[in-house]
This record gives C-alpha cells, structure tokens and sequence, in this order.
C-alpha cells in the first residue's frame, strides 16, 4: 500500500506535543477538592471508571491518526510485473461467411467453430491468442493477448449472422482471412507462430490468392494449420421466408486441396471436421504444439483504500462521544 498524498502523513508530528501536554499539564487543568487528611482513602480501591479513564484520549488519538491516513489517500500498489511464461504466438483465422450458418454441425457450423475455439483458449492459458475473422474481407476481431477473458468476450460477439446482415461482404476470402492473421504474427519474437485457419468453402473473393497468402505465412515462418468444416455432401441450411425460416440442402464445397497445399507449404497440417467430435479432436490434437518462452508485463490496476480507515474514525469518535457524556460524564 502506498499515499497518493504522503505530505499529510507530517500531521503526525502533532501527536508529540499532545502527548506533552497531557502527562505534564492534564492534572493541573483537572477540578481538585482540600481535605484536611486523605489516609482513609489511600488503601480504597479504584473504580472501573477510574481505571477506564485514560481510553478517552487513546480514542481521541486513535481517530487523530486515521483521519490523518484518510487524507493521505491510501491506495493498493500500481506496479508492472515482468513474468517469463511458456507459451506460442497463435492467431486463429474464422471464416463466418453465411454459409457457417449451416446446421451440420449443431446448432450450426458458426457456434460449433466458437464453442471449440473457446475451450481451446481456456485450455490453453499462457498462449498469446488473436482473433481475426473473414467473409468476403477480413479484419481482427481481437489482437494477440493472454488476457483471454477480454478474447473469449470478443469471440462470443461475433454474430452467426454477420455477414448475412451486410456488416460484413458476404463470401470467402480465404487469402485475405490469412494474410491478416499473418500480419499479426509477422513481427512475434516467439520461437512458435502458428494460424488455425477454419473455413467451410473455397476461394471467392478478395484480391489476394489463398496459396499467395501461404507463401508470405512461410516468409516469416509461420505455419498454418487449416481445418475444413461441413459434411461430405449437403447441408441443412435456414432460409429466412414469409412467416418463418424454411431448410433447404446446399451443396458442401470445400476447396481440400488448396486448405492441403496451404498446410504443406507452411509445415502445417490440414484437418476435416464433418461433425462437433471431429472439430474438437483436430483442436485437441493442434494442442499438443510445441511451446517457447514469452515475456509478459503484467499491470495491476490502482484503487483508493481509504473507506476502512474512514469508517473506523467515524466510529471511533462516536464512542469517545458516547463515552464523554454517559459513563464517563463530569459535573460541573
């Protein structure tokens, strides 16, 4: 703990003089009676009052000093903490093209893909994960962190119906999906920078080729990892008409071949998840990754700790007040 205001802490100083004042000149200032003889009274026992006499000014003092304390601003300590983890750089590529609202996988490709990826990032706790997802663009949902809690929140906000809602061109850039995941990872200092790229179509869109994308993933020695999602053949999908939603069976085009070409030019694997098990073994099986050293600064955030000190002065002085005028009450 620390003081925002520590030049009040000086008001301390006062306590001395008090303390001075009353041993040498308390008694003197205190109402006296003249008796001619007080040898009856020098074996008498004191009372509980007398003996409980000196807690006023213990209170008082005591009060003193947290209002002094409270003044001072007392706070938790703000330090950055240099903490050496084992861990991989990893950024995981998420196609969310309307076609992941499929329902091969239950309750669709799109929720299946977020459940998974977001056990594998609890799983995986001393990782520096990102999110970058794509249709028929691509952009980072969530830069590399171990803050994973800020990531999963992130994960979670990505709408099934994003793209089917024109937030984002529809279709599948798989080549721009990762050639953002890779301009994330490009100046990592990790000895492992990995991308999981899941996508459930082929190329469509964007002005960069998915194997031009692997060759720059390869430059910088990045391996990619890539995962097909979607059955062998058709797939139930939700077409929203008048009244309601109808299914309809579409076709499952899922371009293996450059997702396999991708994965061997970069050292990779590729991987065919048709249902939710398969999906969380080929997770399962990314997960046994080799690991490397990250430095993490980790920040711990300041807050005010003056309320205890505040709530003992205050009750404090209501006791040596209720003393004052009940138990320990003078007459004048």
């Amino acid at each position: 703990m620390e003081f925002a205001n520590k030049e009040y802490l000086f008001l301390l100083l006062l306590l001395i003089p008090y303390l001075i004042w009353y041993l040498m000149y308390r008694k003197k200032s205190e109402p006296t009676m003249r008796m001619s003889d007080t040898m009856a009274y020098r074996y008498a026992p004191r009372s509980w009052k007398v003996v409980l006499m000196p807690i006023q000014p213990l209170l008082r003092i005591a009060v003193f000093v947290l209002v002094v304390l409270v003044l001072a601003r007392p706070q938790t300590q703000n330090s950055w903490k240099n903490q050496t983890m084992e861990g991989i750089d990893i950024m995981l590529a998420m196609d969310v093209s309307t076609s992941m609202l499929a329902e091969d996988l239950k309750p669709n490709r799109m929720e299946a893909a977020k459940q998974v990826a977001a056990e594998f990032i609890t799983g995986r706790p001393n990782d520096n994960i990102g999110l970058s997802i794509f249709a028929g663009e691509a952009f980072t949902q969530c830069p590399m962190t171990t803050d994973h809690a800020s990531l999963l929140n992130l994960l979670q906000n990505v709408r099934t119906d994003i793209a089917q809602r024109g937030l984002i061109e529809d279709g599948t850039a798989i080549g721009m999906g990762l050639a953002n995941a890779v301009s994330r990872l490009k100046d990592s200092k990790a000895k492992s920078r990995v991308v999981i790229l899941l996508t459930d179509g082929s190329n469509n869109r964007g002005d960069l080729s998915p194997m031009t994308a692997a060759e720059i993933a390869k430059s910088f020695g990045i391996r990619v990892y890539t995962i097909g999602v979607g059955t062998n053949k058709v797939a139930p999908y939700p077409m929203t008409v008048a009244g309601g939603v109808q299914y309809v069976n579409i076709p499952v085009e899922i371009d293996t071949k450059t997702l396999s070409d991708i994965a061997t030019a970069t050292n990779g694997d590729f991987y065919r998840a048709t249902n939710n098990k398969e999906l969380q073994q080929i997770y399962k099986e990314i997960d046994k990754l080799e690991k490397s050293k990250l430095n993490v600064k980790k920040f711990s955030k300041r807050y005010e700790a003056y309320q205890p000190f505040a709530i003992a002065a205050a009750l404090l002085l209501l006791l040596e007040m209720l003393l004052r005028i009940t138990v320990f009450r003078k007459l004048p």
